[in-house]
């Protein structure tokens, strides 16, 4: 109900506190209770010794008090002093007036209530005060009962430990000391709710209704405490004299209720002293009757007896004779017992006996206390009044005999009066009748099911009968004790020879001895044999079932004549003849008696229904077709209801009866109710189908029509003589509803239209009931309309908070109102689709939509609100609140009601609305203790779906009903909410709050979260509504923000992971999973936002190994230290404790137990698995489950459809199969809920694991503790995962964490490198801060995981090769400067130690080589076929190790095992899927990605020697000649390629996915080229075959005008390949006809001639707009890289076209004189005006001033590309010192977009520029090497030709194709411009500028002196032509 923790109030707050102490230790016995109970005893003493005492008024107090609004006040808990409101203070005083307390104390009892309010929605701070007042009492109250009643005693224990028995019983024994019982009596005399109720009304100290009843509830709770205190004190031991006598005098005045019986407090104190005087357990002989006996006061002190013995004796007469006659009963009882011992006792006992009799003692119990509605809720005083009857029927029997002495006697004078006729004397005592009534009320209702009245019976019959093991017979011919045979023998002989006048008290008495299962066999049994005693025919014993089934046949007979017409005036007045108003009491008697045999004994309702004379049943629906009164009528009508019980009997009974128009008139309706019983029993039984065949169609729906119409319908408008029955009547029809429609499954057989032949012609057949009941609930019917309103007067009623006839009945009645529209909304789904399936025409609406319609009482659509209303009504009515939430929670699925019921709920501002929310929150709330176990199951469930309500509801878009009672906006934005604490700027209590203070309770103490304990799946949808509000974007916001400063809650549920249950493994995994992912939400958040002081304090949580003291309550944190240590240390010596994270994944199981499978006997094993396949469905937890209910229903069909009398002899068996199946069925459902918790749970764990990783901040965990708790946690991972009994469902999520764990490995340890720790320094434990051992070891695992997962599980490899990679990056060495200083000589660096990268590469290799074919065989099988993915990761690990493998051991086995040729093959294969690839429109581009992947593969295969020779060999060149794709050169129209770009940039545009798929191919061709040097003709004779086969495409391209990167590669590579295939010399292989060697040398010679084109565009005047052209293609957001590969392609380009000059100069011959000329002799390139500049034509042959040309630009590209990499060598030596605006330059080369260094951390932005600086380094240097070649192969160029020109050339000399032009010309021409032009440019400086280039770089690099020697001989030529 509320929280004490806050405010330390003097009246409540520790009141609270020590009940819930007390609770803990008696009733809950939680561990540690015991001292926290003895402290809190110790502190509160003052208060039990001074019961009830308020503290006392003080003059000074009230001064205080008074000037605490200008002085302020201080108050307990609350630093400083605080001025409080004048207001405050005057209600302060008079709270302290109204209660007579302390100023002070009501001033702090105030506060509370304010503090308190937001638990109280509508009641003032005053109001609420005065609540907790009562409530701090009760508490007490009920604390000193609790104490009392785990006292050590003689009557019951609580089974308690013995330290705790003996300190409550050593306090309790103090308290008496010091006068508890005169406190008590005086409090319950002076407390009463009137008197307190009158002095609060006149201060107004009372609310509402709800209010009112609260406070009186709590003043009867306290009273009724007090009370019970006392009676448990003298259950366990007597009260001493004085006590004892106080006790007498309060009970002398004692008065009894209006009806004559006692109040419950009364009642307890009767029984306090009928205890007290009780001394029965002397004869019990119990084992510590001796101590007993020392303890009793009644035997120790003489002065005891006599004292209460004059008290009893003396003629005083009490208010209550008959309780003064009750005492003295008990005392002569007590009296006759300590007569038997040896000292000696006053005999007084006779007269004693006589003085109560004449007092009425049996009229008295059984009307003041049976009667009293408390007397049956308490066992032990029906024990006490049991020893009460029989003590004096065992103690005293001549008593009992002069008792029916006298009733013989009255019998005569009666007989003797009526036979004279005149009237029987008044004086007559009927004591006798008396007893046995009181008897037979007493035993009729045994509410604990003690069934003490086997000790009437003997079991001295016969009885062999099994379940008989009554009380005595545990032993089977155990002689029974004397008690029980005289209390046998006094059944036995009342009943011979019995007078009129106690025939029906006799009736009466044995229909109470009946009740229970073993009695009524022995009642049974004793009527049976009184009829076969006496063989006088119908004389016999009246009390036979002979005797009296005779007379009910002569009833039947006689009433039969005459059997009144149709006449209904008849009715008005019946014609009684044959039955008088004595014997209708006799029959009804009868006919009781053989109700309660008939329910209470299955054999006796067989018995009799099958005797072939009696055929009650037949006689009975005889009966009631004549003209009984009504009441004999419902009496028969109860009768066969209990004989319905058993099936076969129920089938009997189908008589029709109709309602006589008589109850109306008379106003009462008995027969009307046991119809309704009557129906509702036979119902339960099972209804025959072919019930009334014969006489109309079949079926039950006449009798549903007709408790509808006749009995349902009008109830409301009926008139009542007893209020209370017109809810009887609604009560009874309603469950016959409610059973009907409860036990109806609609089947699509209901929907057809059937008929049936009756009296030859065609009547339509009835539906089943619950069909009918469905289509009418699904109507806006009158039924439907009569329930509802029946609700609203329910709830009506209800919050009138006032008791009224029919109360329990219309609550009853509401329930099954509730139920019914429960049931209708769970079958209409089904209903409905039947419905449609069978095209019907029948109408039916959804009942949510009927829901709501406008009430016709309150003319509002209230219906909805009406049923939520009941909520607020759980803690009177739990049932109907469960109801109500479970409807509500039909509704919540449809989003649009949601959005209407939460303007329902809002729509009525203060009243309702604010009732409505306090209901739900009430519900949830629950923390009531020590209630019956159903009623709290009810309670739990109602939470579960008030919780599942809103789950649901927060899937829905808002407004919705959730964010509603939870406390946010729903007129404003959601995000816009501010969540405070209840009360907070008038904050309601809402769901939320209930929410966490639920999950609160216990999270300060070392146990942890008490709900996850207590109700794991409670907390566990709790935990998910708060991961809801935290994951959806609107409420994220306030409920972080909530959870994070006013609850600190995240923190303190993750401190108490893993939550370990026992019995509930799934609900734990459950809450973890809700909790980590919330936390996992924190963490990101808190990332975002820069909240790093949250943020840090949860990683150290969840990550810290070193102990510290977690726990605030003084215990250390010990357990975790001890816990952890044993099964951690894998490299560490240090004492740690288990990472939180991993104690965790430590409980998350990963085996799963796999049900057996089924051993079927009768049954097919594969149908069954289809029948169970067939029954799956998804539940709303997203499990695929196998509806149990419905599998047993077509499995119980399938028997039952069996037919032959083999099937009904193995039915036993067949249906014991059955029930194995279920078992197993349900078993597989519990393992797949099981198996989805762990994969939950595990799933949660990954993302939290990654939120730490990734989102937050990589400074809060140091580098090195990165790794090592990455470390741990693959490490753990692995372990679980490769245990024996892992569970393959498991598999994937681990192998998607050890996937990110490794790639945050691998970056941890790159980044940490390139901070600088490097690995020079060698530390001994290996590579960065984890130890190589490590490293290994989690390789080692690695690769197991890959090899356990075996054929299958392809995905999930996927995930471990993606770790694999990631993992053998580590020991990849990083970029380093290329400094050009390449003076370190070979042999330093072979003898150089080996340093760490090196290290572990070959560590790696070696363990990744012990894993041997088994390993490589899974590779590549999965590289070669399978997912796409895994295909591409796993050629990706091929083209990894491979690149390692110095020894080529992978290389052989691929080449070897045919995988090398099945991946050539394959690339023919992929042609198709790449055309389509190029279409505008592609399809996926997943055949792009794997053939990148294939050819990255096949390159580092060419890489090798022997890879590149067996690539030949498999034919990978001729497959690649067949793809028709490189024909398919798409268009580069930069127009329609705008039209066809994906917008996001993702999907390239089709030229750029061509390229994507010819420059792999370019690269591997090139790579064969350069590897295959021993074979090179060979390998170059295949390449060159593909380039003439894909000619025309090549061409294209050599002739593209496009200046883009794309372009420039494809020259470049083109460049290459023909640089180097494109030869003479590669055709002389012979091998080739002469035709196709004519063809060949003119595609040689085509290429030759584009190829010295380009050189035109890119050296010549083209030069200047190819670089503008460059400039402009790369945009200013693009990253710096770009434009230097492009620098790159394009020197790249021209080195190409050069080589390919020198390389055929070469092969043409090897001296000038026979040379080939290249290059014209003229000087001048055609200039920029001639009209053919932008395709130079083919024809026309270049001049040598371009490569002169070419030499000087290179030249100057040479000294700029020098300077620029000393300068950036020069940052990079210095970069420590660099001003942050070069920095920020620097990182701008790698980031593109402009904004984007801004964000870079700066510890990040100095390891970029380091990054970028090594890239600028080994950018010039490429282009330095460029530049070099190019210098050196132009001047050779230039000097062969200069040769030819200037010293051979002769006019005549045809040879040259390439230089028609000169063939006439003289060579004087030719050797006067070439000298002209070197003369010209070959300057000196010129010439300096080039040995200067071969100083600097050409000296360490290239050829030394080369340059030297060419520049030498030309200038020896250029001198020797002028001369």
């Amino acid at each position: 109900m509320m929280s004490s923790k806050s405010l330390n109030v003097y009246l409540w707050g520790p009141l609270k506190e020590l009940w819930e102490t007390v609770e803990g230790a008696i009733w809950r016995r939680q561990p540690e209770s015991v001292h926290l109970l003895d402290l809190q005893l110790k502190k509160h003493k003052p208060y039990f010794l001074s019961l009830f005492k308020n503290p006392p008024k003080s003059t000074e107090q009230r001064e205080k008090v008074r000037k605490a609004s200008t002085e302020g006040i201080s108050i307990q808990g609350q630093q400083g002093a605080r001025l409080l409101p004048e207001q405050l203070l005057t209600e302060a005083f008079i709270l302290s007036d109204l209660f007579d307390l302390g100023e002070l104390a009501a001033l702090e009892l105030l506060l509370a209530g304010e503090h308190q309010q937001p638990h109280f929605p509508g009641l003032t701070r005053g109001l609420v005060a005065v609540l907790l007042y009562w409530d701090g009492k009760r508490c007490v109250a009920n604390s000193l009962r609790s104490l009392i009643l785990s006292r050590h005693g003689k009557t019951f224990t609580l089974d308690l430990g013995t330290d705790l028995v003996n300190l409550t019983t050593r306090f309790t024994d103090e308290l008496m000391a010091h006068g508890l019982t005169k406190q008590i009596l005086s409090l319950v005399s002076d407390v009463s709710v009137t008197r307190e109720f009158e002095r609060l009304q006149k201060e107004r100290g009372l609310g509402n209704e709800k209010h009112r009843k609260e406070v009186s509830d709590l003043i009867k709770e306290c009273r009724q405490s007090l009370a019970e205190c006392l009676f448990s004190w003298t259950c366990q031991s007597p009260l001493n004299i004085d006590d004892t006598l106080a006790l007498i005098g309060h009970l002398e005045t004692v008065t009894a209720e209006a009806d004559g019986s006692l109040d419950s407090v009364n009642l307890a104190l009767v029984m306090a002293l009928l205890y007290c005087l009780d001394v029965s357990f002397l004869e019990q002989g119990t084992e510590d009757r001796e101590d007993l006996l020392q303890a009793i006061p009644l035997l120790t002190e003489r002065q005891y007896v006599a004292a209460v013995h004059s008290r009893l004796v003396d003629g005083h007469v009490w208010k209550l004779p008959g309780l003064q006659a009750v005492v003295r009963l008990s005392w002569a009882l007590s009296l006759r017992v300590l007569s038997q011992l040896p000292q000696e006792f006053t005999e007084a006992d006779e007269a004693l006996a006589d003085q109560a009799l004449l007092g009425g003692v049996f009229l008295f119990l059984t009307e003041g206390i049976l009667g009293s509605e408390g007397f049956r809720q308490e066992e032990f005083y029906t024990r006490r009044l049991h020893a009460l009857i029989t003590d004096f029927l065992a103690l005293m029997p001549m008593k009992v005999k002069q008792l029916r002495n006298r009733a013989d006697e009255d019998a005569r004078l009666i007989h003797m009066a009526l036979q004279m006729g005149s009237e029987p004397p008044s004086s007559l005592r009927k004591d006798l009748e008396h007893l046995m009534i009181l008897i037979g009320e007493f035993y009729w209702k045994d509410p604990f099911g003690l069934e003490l009245s086997l000790d009437f019976w003997c079991p001295s019959e016969s009885l062999q009968h099994t379940s008989l093991t009554g009380s005595f017979l545990g032993v089977a011919l155990q002689r029974p004790p004397h008690k029980q045979v005289v209390l046998s023998k006094f059944v036995r002989q009342m009943g011979d020879l019995l007078p009129a006048p106690l025939y029906i008290p006799y009736l009466r008495m044995l229909k109470g001895l009946a009740c229970g299962p073993q009695c009524s066999h022995y009642c049974f049994s004793l009527l049976k044999s009184n009829g076969e005693n006496l063989q006088g025919g119908v004389s016999g014993s009246p009390v036979s079932w002979e005797h009296l089934f005779h007379s009910l046949m002569l009833y039947h007979e006689n009433l039969r004549k005459d059997v009144p017409s149709a006449d209904s005036a008849q009715y008005r007045h019946p014609p009684i003849r044959g039955i008088t108003p004595r014997e209708l009491d006799g029959l009804t008697a009868f006919m009781q008696l053989l109700t309660t045999i008939a329910t209470w004994s299955e054999t006796a309702r067989l018995a009799l229904c099958e005797h072939p004379q009696w055929t009650p049943v037949v006689v009975m629906l005889g009966l009631l077709q004549c003209s009984v009164p009504p009441v004999l009528k419902a009496q028969l009508l109860h009768t066969l209801a209990a004989f319905a019980k058993s099936p076969e009997i129920a089938g009997l009974n189908a008589g029709r009866m109709e309602l006589n128009e008589i109850e109306s008139s008379c106003e009462e309706y008995p027969l009307t109710r046991a119809f309704c019983q009557l129906i509702s029993t036979l119902v339960e039984s099972s209804l025959p189908v072919n019930l009334g065949a014969g006489l109309r169609a079949p079926g039950f729906e006449p009798y549903l029509a007709f408790l509808r119409d006749a009995i349902f319908l009008p109830f409301p408008t009926r008139a009542y003589r007893r209020p209370a029955e017109k809810w009887e009547v609604a009560e009874a029809v309603l469950e016959v509803f409610h059973k009907l429609l409860r036990g109806y499954e609609p089947q699509p057989a209901d929907f057809l239209l059937e008929t049936v032949e009756l009296q030859g012609e065609l009547v339509p057949a009835h539906k089943p009931p619950g069909h009918s009941l469905m289509y009418h609930l699904l109507n806006d019917s009158p039924l439907l309309s009569l329930c509802l309103s029946l609700l609203e007067e329910g709830v009506r009623q209800l919050d009138t908070y006032a008791p009224f006839p029919g109360k329990k009945q219309l609550e009853s009645a509401v329930l099954h109102c509730l139920s019914l529209l429960d049931l209708a909304l769970q079958k209409e789904v089904v209903f409905m689709e039947l419905l449609r399936e069978s095209q019907s025409s029948v109408l039916v609406s959804p009942l949510e939509q009927l829901l709501q319609g406008v009430s016709a009482q309150s003319r509002r659509a209230d219906h909805i609100i009406n049923i939520a209303r009941y909520l607020y009504h759980s803690s009177s009515n739990p049932e109907a609140a469960f109801l109500s939430a479970k409807i509500l929670r039909h509704m919540a699925r449809y989003p649009n009601i949601q959005s209407r019921l939460v303007g329902d709920f809002t729509h009525d501002p203060q009243a309702v609305s604010e009732k409505l929310l306090a209901g739900f929150v009430e519900c949830l709330d629950n923390e009531e203790a020590q209630e019956e176990k159903r009623v709290a199951r009810i309670r739990h469930e109602t939470q579960i779906h008030i919780l599942n309500l809103l789950i649901t509801s927060l899937e829905l878009k808002g407004p919705n009903l959730a964010l509603y009672l939870l406390g946010y906006e729903v007129k404003k934005p959601v995000s816009s909410t501010n969540l405070q604490d209840p009360g907070v700027l008038g904050c309601p209590r809402s769901c939320l709050h209930a929410i966490l203070s639920l999950l609160q309770r216990g999270t300060e103490r070392r146990s942890g979260p008490l709900l996850t304990q207590q109700a794991p799946h409670l907390a566990q949808l709790c935990y998910q509504v708060i991961y809801q509000l935290c994951a959806c974007s609107d409420t994220s916001g306030p409920t972080m923000r909530y959870l994070r400063t006013s609850q600190d809650f995240l923190f303190s549920h993750l401190k108490h992971l893993p939550f370990i249950l026992a019995g509930n493994e799934i609900a734990a995994l459950n809450q973890m999973s809700w909790l980590m992912k919330t936390a996992a939400i924190e963490l990101r958040v808190t990332s975002l936002n820069r909240q790093r002081s949250h943020t840090q304090r949860l990683l150290n949580l969840l990550l810290d190994d070193q102990p510290h003291m977690q726990h605030a309550d003084g215990e250390m944190g010990m357990e975790d230290e001890s816990r952890s240590v044993s099964g951690f240390l894998h490299f560490d010596t240090v004492s740690k404790v288990r990472r939180k994270l991993l104690s965790v994944l430590d409980a998350i199981d990963f085996s799963q137990e796999v049900p057996d499978t089924l051993q079927l006997d009768f049954f097919e094993r594969a149908q069954i698995e289809q029948v169970i396949s067939n029954c799956e469905h998804v539940n709303e937890q997203g499990h695929t489950v196998c509806n149990v209910k419905l599998l047993h229903r077509v499995l119980v069909a399938e028997v039952n459809a069996l037919q032959g009398m083999a099937a009904i002899g193995q039915r036993p068996l067949l249906m014991e199969e059955v029930n194995s199946i279920l078992q197993q069925v349900v078993e597989r459902n519990r393992v797949r809920r099981c198996l989805s918790a762990k994969r939950h749970a595990l799933q949660s764990w990954r993302s939290l694991v990654e939120t730490i990783l990734t989102a937050c901040p990589a400074e809060l965990i140091p580098a090195d503790q990165r790794q090592l708790i990455i470390r741990d946690l693959l490490l753990d991972l692995h372990d679980k995962v490769l245990a024996e009994d892992a569970a393959v469902e498991l598999m994937a999520i681990v192998a998607g964490a050890v996937f990110t764990l490794t790639a945050h490995l691998s970056q941890s340890v790159l980044s940490e490198q390139q901070q600088g720790a490097g690995l020079e320094g060698g530390s001994s434990s290996g590579f960065a801060s984890i130890a190589n051992s490590a490293l290994h070891l989690i390789l080692r695992k690695l690769l197991n995981f890959i090899l356990c997962t075996g054929g299958g599980f392809q995905r999930l490899r996927a995930h471990l090769y993606g770790s694999l990679l990631y993992y053998l990056q580590i020991a990849q060495k990083p970029e380093e400067p290329d400094t050009l200083q390449t003076g370190v000589c070979m042999w330093e660096r072979l003898t150089a130690p080996e340093d760490g990268f090196s290290k572990l590469q070959r560590e790696n290799l070696a363990i990744i080589e012990s894993y041997g074919t088994a390993l490589m065989e899974v590779v590549c099988r999965d590289a070669c076929d399978g997912h796409e993915i895994g295909r591409m990761l796993a050629l990706a690990v091929l083209d990894r190790v491979l690149s390692i493998d110095r020894q080529s051991q992978w290389l052989v086995y691929l080449c070897n095992s045919g995988y090398l040729r099945v991946l050539v093959e394959s690339v023919n294969q992929d042609d198709s899927a790449l055309q389509a690839l190029l279409l505008p429109q592609p399809p996926l581009l997943k055949p792009l990605y794997i053939y990148e992947s294939k050819m990255a593969l096949l390159t580092r295969v060419a890489k090798s020697a022997q890879g590149a020779v067996e690539l030949l060999s498999c034919g990978l060149v001729s497959q690649l000649a067949e793809c028709q794709v490189f024909h398919m050169l798409p268009e580069n129209d930069s127009l329609r390629v705008l039209g066809q770009r994906d917008p996001s940039g993702f999907i390239p545009s089709p030229l750029e996915r061509y390229r994507h798929i010819l420059l792999p191919t370019l690269r591997l061709l090139q790579v064969i080229l350069t590897s295959t040097t021993t074979q090179h003709q060979q390998g170059a004779a295949q390449v060159l075959q593909w380039v003439i086969v894909h000619s025309d495409t090549i061409q294209s391209i050599l002739r593209s005008q496009d200046v883009s990167m794309g372009s420039l590669q494809e020259l470049s590579l083109l460049t290459a390949i023909i640089s180097k295939a494109a030869l003479p010399g590669v055709l002389d292989l012979g091998q080739i006809n002469s035709a196709a060697q004519l063809e060949f040398q003119g595609h040689i010679g085509r290429f030759q001639r584009q190829c010295l084109s380009l050189l035109v565009r890119l050296a010549g005047t083209e030069r200047a707009r190819y670089l503008k052209q460059i400039e402009e293609s790369v945009s200013p957001g693009d990253a710096a890289e770009k434009r230097e590969e492009m620098e790159v392609a394009m020197q790249q380009i021209c080195a190409n076209v050069m080589e390919y000059c020198q390389t055929l100069l070469l092969q043409s011959s090897s001296q000038a004189q026979f040379t080939v000329c290249l290059f014209s002799p003229s000087a001048t390139e055609p200039t920029g005006q001639s009209p053919n500049v932008a395709v130079p034509s083919v024809s026309r042959v270049p001049s040598l001033g371009l490569v002169l040309l070419l030499l000087k630009n290179s030249t100057a590209s040479f000294f700029h590309y020098h300077d620029t990499h000393t300068q950036s060598l020069a940052k990079l030596e210095r970069l420590e010192q660099l001003a942050p605006e070069e920095l920020r330059e620097l990182c701008q080369g790698l980031v593109s977009g402009t904004g984007g260094v801004e964000k870079i951390p700066s510890v990040q932005r100095s390891v970029m520029a380091k990054r970028r600086l090594v890239q600028l380094v080994n950018n010039r240097a490429k282009l330095l090497a460029l530049c070099s070649y190019i210098i050196e192969t132009c001047l050779f160029v230039i000097w062969r030709h200069l040769e030819y020109y200037l010293l051979y050339c002769t006019p005549s000399d045809p040879k040259d194709s390439l230089l028609p032009e000169y063939r006439g010309e003289s060579a004087l021409q030719a050797k006067g411009q070439c000298s002209h032009l070197i003369a010209s440019s070959f300057t000196e400086p010129f010439q300096r500028k080039l040995l200067e280039v071969e100083a600097l770089y050409s000296k360490a690099h290239s050829h030394h002196t080369f340059i030297q020697a060419l520049t030498r001989r030309i200038r020896g030529l250029v001198r020797h032509a002028k001369s």
